[in-house]
């Protein structure tokens, strides 16, 4: 298995350095350069095994000779063994129609576990015995700087930067990153957006492939959804939840809270590899720029409005590259081309090619504050789940369709992160779990720092050892 960037001039890839990489050289995405399929048989033969035996079966075309089998397993027992639930990630019926996917059930009570402490490990194991560190450089909306955090805190060789919008996540999210004071671990505050975040994250990137900028001495990797092993490792979800519920004999539907693309890309990849989608739904705040283009074919992007699922408030996703690098036809030249247009405009048209190449499998929704409201209070009062405002976002997305399938939605994260949002809309608090112990009492450190490239890659580059 060799990996491509969607621009097309970096050099092709095995699975091991593009987990190291993460962002390619020439500013694209990796992807694998042609999608593994499993057959029908393969499909079926997933029922009933475990999350790790069905983890090690989805992930071993992508892996290819970078790790044997044997390995592989090993590292997802290790890194699903810290989930709270024996399943790591259930279905719940809603109703009979409707199910919900639990993702939250790992240590920082968000879907992003169920790839980072894979990652965690990925990173340790190609690491060792190599005498130059990895320096981990991400922008977080809320959960994935939790998760990297937790799944990287104190690992050999590894030190992570996180980027985080001051304000902009719960107190829940930013006492996750906060709070843990390992000495590789340094959380940083932009006075900005998200999406102020992450162009500096890919600008660091970019310098460094070019030879230029101050942080040429470090070997540099991303923990964000750029990285390809994180979209990976969801894949395997999507499987598992399916053949739960009749696939491949029955097909079924996902719906997707969606920000940064990576989720429900994810989604996407199950159903090349052969999994029956009926449809993936993706679901959006009112950011909705992913709404306009999969809809219209307009990805043009506005101002952030901040809501209450910070994790959506997004207008530049940056997974969304891969999906119109694989739907135009797989040309890294026009994707070049294509990308740097938005990129000096924030706005582009879809092809024809792209728009009616999602057509078929995607539909998208946006849903307003008082709809998400609504589908919280639906989901406690008539099925008895507390949701997070972003599942709900999900939920309602999905209860608007009207597919005679299945429909999953992707509980993205646990409620107890979004307790005022949660309280807000049912009446109900609730409780952080046991395993998140004494959040709100520890002491917590970071980095306040304007929104500026250099001033986050010079910090950077004076504290990395």
């Amino acid at each position: 298995m060799r990996y491509v960037s969607t621009r097309g001039t970096a050099p092709a890839l095995d699975f091991r350095e593009v987990t190291l990489a993460g962002l390619a050289n020439d500013g694209g995405l990796y992807l694998p350069d042609a999608w593994p399929s499993l057959t029908r048989d393969e499909i079926a033969a997933l029922a009933g095994l475990s999350y790790v035996e069905t983890a090690v079966r989805v992930m071993t075309p992508f892996v290819g000779d970078a790790l044997s089998e044997d390995e592989l397993r090993s590292l997802c027992t290790q890194a699903y063994g810290r989930f709270s639930h024996e399943a790591v990630t259930p279905l719940v019926q809603l109703d009979h129609r409707h199910w919900l996917l639990e993702l939250f059930h790992g240590p920082t009570l968000a879907f992003k576990d169920v790839a980072l402490q894979l990652l965690g490990l990925l990173f340790e194991k190609f690491l060792t015995g190599t005498d130059r560190p990895l320096t981990v450089v991400g922008a977080t909306s809320g959960d994935t700087g939790s998760a990297a955090i937790d799944a990287l805190a104190g690992r050999e060789h590894v030190e992570i930067f996180m980027l985080h919008p001051k304000g902009r996540v719960s107190d829940v999210q930013r006492r996750q990153m906060t709070t843990v004071l390992a000495p590789n671990v340094h959380n940083i505050a932009i006075e900005g957006s998200f999406d102020d975040a992450q162009a500096m994250v890919k600008a660091m990137f970019n310098a460094n492939a070019a030879g230029t900028g101050p942080l040429g001495h470090l070997r540099l990797s991303a923990v964000n959804s750029i990285n390809w092993a994180r979209l990976m490792a969801q894949v395997v979800y999507y499987f598992y939840a399916a053949v739960r519920l009749g696939a491949p004999e029955r097909a079924v539907a996902f719906s997707v809270p969606t920000g940064n693309f990576g989720d429900v890309f994810a989604g996407y990849v199950a159903a090349k590899m052969g999994l029956p989608v009926a449809k993936l739904i993706v679901a959006t705040n009112v950011n909705d720029i992913l709404h306009r283009a999969l809809s219209s074919g307009d990805y043009s992007a506005k101002g952030v409005v901040a809501t209450p699922t910070p994790s959506m408030d997004i207008q530049v996703s940056s997974n969304f590259e891969r999906l119109l690098f694989d739907l135009g036809g797989r040309d890294g030249a026009a994707m070049r081309e294509q990308m740097a247009g938005f990129e000096a405009s924030k706005a582009m048209r879809l092809t024809n090619a792209q728009l009616q190449g999602a057509a078929g499998l995607f539909g998208s929704a946006r849903v307003d504050l008082d709809d998400m409201a609504l589908a919280m209070r639906w989901a406690c009062e008539r099925a008895g789940q507390v949701i997070d405002p972003h599942t709900a976002i999900g939920l309602s997305a999905a209860r608007a369709s009207d597919l005679d399938v299945p429909v999953v939605t992707l509980a993205t994260a646990h409620p107890a992160k979004f307790r005022d949002a949660v309280e807000r809309a049912t009446g109900a608090r609730p409780a952080l779990p046991a395993r998140i112990g004494n959040l709100f009492e520890r002491e917590e450190g970071y980095e306040t720092l304007p929104a500026t490239l250099e001033a986050v890659a010079g910090y950077i580059a004076k504290t990395a050892a």
